[in-house]
């Protein structure tokens, strides 16, 4: 297929990368335009606007930090909105709210174009080696034209309805999962480190036992030995999905107590300086107020 890539982060450059390795033609853009470049001498060509990576897509793809950075290529004058052929499709793999992936769908049908929510679960790693899972929703006949798309990308695509919010409720609540996981990992670790157990030892015996899945062993390591850094997704990057979180249970009057915890402990390793660390360092909050 002919894609437009807008998003080349931690996260988009490696997916980048396995669509020009499939045999998709693509056309990329990213604001800082030497993030852009090394996919040069990959095979992708170098879009010098939003507008001209979309102007002659079958499919456009964006991977971006938030829904402001979503909106500005969205709607800015002469952009994507502008650009996009008539029954082109906008996959958005990007983690945004409930209430603009709604809009995005609405705003992509008055210019006859497609809207297919498509948001991922994976850290930078997993986007590299093609690992992703995709949650997917919208109409479905778009959405089995981008499956050699979502082949390329990730290892599994579950696929929840045609109303493209759907798949945005999904990666939330998965992320709020996320969020407890390392937040019943740092109370834990906590306690044990108090009575003077070794938390290596206490993840070792918990994911050995009734805990083996992926997400307490890999933050687990990170959570026992404090190594926040660098980075596989920061913490002013998780604090926004948490506000996410907090909006669509809002919308919904739905009470989520554990989420309204985890924003409070965001906000204070935000204010100590942690933004750019791992969104897991939101532990140390939980350290500190331990006396640890």
């Amino acid at each position: 297929m002919k894609v437009g890539f807008i998003g080349l982060g931690n996260m988009g450059a490696g997916m980048a990368r396995n669509l020009i390795k499939a045999g998709h033609e693509l056309i990329v853009y990213n604001r800082t335009r030497n993030r852009a470049e090394p996919l040069q001498s990959a095979g992708a060509k170098v879009a010098e606007s939003p507008a001209e990576a979309a102007s002659n897509a079958q499919a456009l793809i964006t991977m971006l930090a938030d829904d402001r950075a979503v909106e500005a290529v969205i709607d800015e004058a002469g952009g994507v909105l502008q650009a996009l052929p008539q029954g082109a499709v906008h996959i958005g793999m990007s983690t945004i709210s409930v209430a603009l992936s709604r809009r995005l769908a609405a705003v992509h049908l008055e210019k006859n174009q497609h809207y297919v929510a498509a948001p991922v679960f994976g850290r930078p790693e997993a986007a590299a080696a093609a690992k992703l899972f995709i949650v997917v929703a919208g109409p479905r006949q778009q959405i089995e034209g981008c499956q050699c798309l979502f082949d390329a990308l990730g290892q599994k695509t579950f696929i929840v309805g045609e109303e493209g919010y759907k798949a945005n409720v999904v990666k939330l609540a998965g992320n709020f999962l996320i969020t407890t996981v390392i937040e019943s990992l740092a109370e834990a670790f906590a306690l044990a480190r108090k009575h003077k157990v070794d938390p290596s030892q206490l993840l070792e015996i918990l994911t050995g036992s009734i805990f083996p899945a992926p997400v307490y062993k890999n933050y687990g390591v990170m959570v026992a030995a404090e190594k926040f850094e660098p980075a596989g997704f920061k913490l002013r990057l998780g604090a926004k999905d948490n506000r996410l979180i907090l909006a669509a249970a809002e919308e919904v009057a739905v009470p989520m107590p554990m989420a309204s915890l985890v924003r409070d402990h965001f906000l204070a390793a935000i204010a100590q300086g942690m933004s750019d660390a791992d969104w897991a360092a939101v532990a140390r909050v939980v350290y500190q107020n331990a006396g640890l």
